[in-house]
């Protein structure tokens, strides 16, 4: 299919990478020549510079014969157009990332319902539950729902002296019989392995395992860590995806104290959040934050618009005592940063761009998908249909690709973990996470 992406920032250089490993036909338009001659470079993909809301621009794309306009500038009003225009040349898939409410509100002239755009796509509240599900998680570096909630995918770093540390995923198997859980991943010094029987849980490693929602209580214990309860939630920076967040605290009950530079901005945050306490302040100042109790703190969310701002914030406040500390983070670079410097999560409004765009190209079969800031790899969810070749055989004598494992099979109340003599039938919904390098087989046999 050919895949027109506007814009070769964060979101649409990261969409290009990804879907061009997957031997998409990307065609990436960028309004700065320099940006797009660094991409061209960068990605075997066919860059073009111009404004991607002009017709002429768009023609010249191929937009006649594109299945699919990925909208991603950081232009709320240029992705609107853009897409508006690809739906009335005939494109079948229009995606577009808005930011302004105005734009996306189910009451506004300007909804998707009404422009006909297929799928508009909001980062702060994206980024916001996401938020949410980790400080929920109390330990987790990743928390990804699937299964309409019955199973998470969870990414946690494994502590000295923990129970799971120098066994052998074999071992643990026989030792914790009771705990229904697949590791399907293992990261060590940044790089990323889809472990085997023989593969040995050390202490610093990041682990995703996958897991029953609600079992997950019972993993803080056998990584090392002892579970509290989230009562009290401080967020630096009163930002949107601060401002999300900050409402669905207030709608769970969860104290919330937010930390604003802005003494205007604070007056109107205060007015529209009257559940939470909102203070004038610097987020990097340390007297502060010791004063409002930042070491008893449950939760501290670092969400300015600054990365560097909430990483330096977010230090401050792991130093000093809070229990777990999450950082905002923008750039893509950084996102490796974080939990190599002590900082517990991170979040990427611009991830959560690529995971809800994923999940909607992939959809018919794919029932979700999950881009993880830690690693380059995907949870997908599947929907298994009949005639499809991982139904044909028994997983043992499936070629199943080595980047990829299958964590999860559920069939109608039951969820099985996955032995070789086991078969995947019509019907099942399937949890596979793999690199990106495995996809296309894994999409064929599920195909």
């Amino acid at each position: 299919m050919k895949v027109l992406i506007l814009g070769a920032g964060e979101v649409g250089f990261h969409l290009a990478k990804r879907l061009s490993q997957e031997t998409q036909d990307v065609i990436l338009i960028e309004s700065d020549p320099d940006r797009a001659d660094f991409v061209s470079k960068q990605l075997d993909v066919l860059t073009l510079v111009g404004n991607g809301a002009s017709l002429p621009v768009l023609g010249e794309a191929g937009i006649a014969d594109a299945g699919m306009l990925l909208a991603v500038t950081s232009k709320d009003e240029v992705n609107l157009v853009a897409s508006m225009t690809a739906k009335s040349l005939g494109v079948q898939h229009a995606v577009a990332r808005i930011s302004n409410p105005e734009y996306y509100d189910k009451d506004s002239a300007l909804s998707r319902e009404r422009m006909g755009i297929d799928l508009m796509i909001n980062p702060e509240r994206e980024c916001a539950k996401e938020i949410f599900d980790l400080l929920r998680s109390e330990i987790a570096t990743d928390v990804v729902p699937l299964a309409g909630g019955r199973v998470q995918l969870i990414g946690l770093r494994v502590k000295t002296g923990a129970p799971v540390e120098g066994r052998t995923l074999e071992q643990l198997a026989a030792e914790l019989e009771g705990h229904h859980y697949v590791t399907v991943a293992i990261v060590r010094d940044g790089k990323t392995e889809i472990p085997k029987a023989t593969s040995v849980i050390r202490a610093g490693d990041l682990v995703y395992l996958l897991s029953p929602s609600t079992e997950i209580g019972d993993i803080a214990s056998l990584a090392g860590y002892e579970p509290s309860g989230l009562r009290r939630v401080m967020i630096a920076g009163g930002s949107s995806e601060g401002e999300h967040l900050a409402r669905i605290l207030g709608s769970q009950g969860i104290e919330c104290v937010i930390l604003d530079h802005d003494r205007r901005h604070c007056v109107k945050l205060a007015e529209r959040l009257p559940h939470a306490l909102v203070l004038h302040g610097d987020a990097t100042d340390l007297d502060l934050l010791e004063m409002e109790g930042v070491a008893g703190i449950d939760g501290f969310v670092a969400a300015t618009a600054r990365d560097e701002t909430n990483i330096l914030a977010s230090l401050l406040a792991k130093t000093s005592g809070a229990q777990e500390v999450i950082s905002l983070v923008h750039k893509f670079e950084y996102l490796r940063l974080v939990p190599r410097v002590g900082i517990d999560a991170s979040v990427s409004p611009r991830m959560s761009v690529v995971n809800a765009v994923l999940r909607y190209i992939r959809k018919g079969k794919v029932v979700a998908v999950a881009n993880l800031t830690g690693i380059d790899a995907e949870a997908i969810e599947f929907t298994v249909e009949e005639g499809s070749e991982i139904t044909s055989k028994k997983l043992r004598e499936t070629h199943f690709p080595k980047d990829a494992i299958i964590g999860i099979i559920l069939r109608g109340n039951d969820m099985i973990l996955p032995r070789g003599g086991d078969q995947v039938l019509s019907g099942d919904d399937v949890i596979v996470f793999a690199l990106p390098s495995a996809i296309p087989k894994v999409e064929k046999l599920f195909a």
